[in-house]
């Protein structure tokens, strides 16, 4: 597979990055992970610019949580299920995440990029449950935001050593789960609050 995606941003550069994002959370099997952390390492050999590679990651990441939200509306959950399998998207994905949704609700988007298996059907379940597209945008597009810039860095950090992401994420992946939940319930308390107090200001 990574092989056919270093053709595929040989070729198409920027916009393969693209392409490639967007297949990859829409659900086909795109180690994304560790195609994102290649990228940064074309970054670190100057093949790359560093600030287009994130925005088109970005832009790839948001288009493809887009489609599969707006599927979620459209089509339901009988299609998650039908079509579901063919995607790898397994029953017993789907009601994890459901569960997980039914928890944490939309901020399931923003932590989902970083759960394998679950950021592909967090969309599908925002749109079938009616969530708003507002809402939707803010949690799942920031969380693009910095998923993408997360693994992205690392590659270029990382450089020539960039495929131990692999063996990072086996190993270590629970750790950054926790990191990232914990700093984005900060960041959500102080939005919250901050949002509280200018309504009384009002």
């Amino acid at each position: 597979m990574m092989q056919h995606l270093m053709y595929l941003l040989g070729h198409f550069g920027y916009f393969g990055i693209i392409i490639a994002l967007m297949g990859g959370i829409i659900g086909l099997p795109i180690p994304d992970e560790v195609l994102l952390t290649y990228i940064g390492y074309l970054v670190f050999k100057d093949q790359l610019s560093y600030i287009a590679t994130l925005v088109s990651a970005v832009t790839g990441a948001i288009g493809g949580i887009s489609i599969s939200y707006l599927l979620g509306i459209k089509l339901g959950l009988p299609f998650l299920r039908r079509y579901g399998p063919k995607f790898h998207f397994t029953e017993k994905k789907i009601n994890k995440t459901k569960l997980l949704f039914l928890k944490y609700g939309p901020f399931l988007l923003f932590i989902g990029y970083f759960i394998p298996g679950v950021r592909h059907v967090t969309a599908y379940l925002a749109g079938i449950n009616g969530l708003s597209y507002k809402k939707f945008a803010v949690y799942a597009y920031t969380g693009a935001i910095v998923w993408c810039f997360t693994f992205i860095t690392l590659g270029t950090k990382l450089g020539k050593e960039w495929k131990k992401v692999e063996f990072f994420l086996a190993k270590y992946s629970i750790y950054v789960i926790i990191l990232v939940v914990v700093l984005s319930l900060i960041i959500t308390y102080a939005y919250r609050k901050k949002y509280k107090n200018n309504e009384k200001v009002v």
